[in-house]
């Protein structure tokens, strides 16, 4: 997995924050290899769950990236992923949001074992910034 430097906050936020032992990173969007956002659309009308999924994963990155440069740039001081929470923009009619962010949690799994494993949210939403299909944010603790 190639880690991006993390993109620059869009608004009037920061990328992280770092209280005690936890690392706050805000919701990340997803990138393509330019940097620019990707998967544009909703859930249920022009994107598909494996598209979803994929665009949840390629949100993961960007969390961990941030993470990464909380962490002094060694994801060694990692000691678990504490909660992800996710937003998929849908049609009325989707249902299968876990679905879709399970694209991010299964890539902290990937990357931290059993350390990756995770409280949760995924809800759909009408809308998100830019038109992406989804955004995720998470919590992780360090030591």
């Amino acid at each position: 997995i190639e880690l991006a430097a993390g993109a620059a906050p869009i608004a009037n936020y920061v990328a992280y924050v770092t209280s005690g032992h936890l690392v706050f990173v805000s919701g990340q969007i997803p990138r393509g290899p330019d940097g620019k956002p990707t998967c544009l659309g909703k859930l249920g009308a022009n994107i598909s769950v494996e598209d979803g999924r994929k665009a949840a994963r390629l949100c993961g990155i960007s969390l961990i990236g941030h993470l990464k440069a909380a962490c002094g740039g060694d994801l060694d001081r990692v000691k678990r992923v504490v909660k992800l929470g996710g937003f998929v923009s849908s049609s009325a009619d989707f249902v299968d949001h876990p679905a879709v962010v399970n694209g991010a949690s299964d890539l902290m799994v990937e990357v931290f074992g059993e350390a990756g494993r995770h409280a949760r949210f995924a809800v759909g939403v009408a809308d998100l910034p830019v038109n992406v299909c989804v955004e995720v944010d998470g919590i992780f603790e360090i030591g």
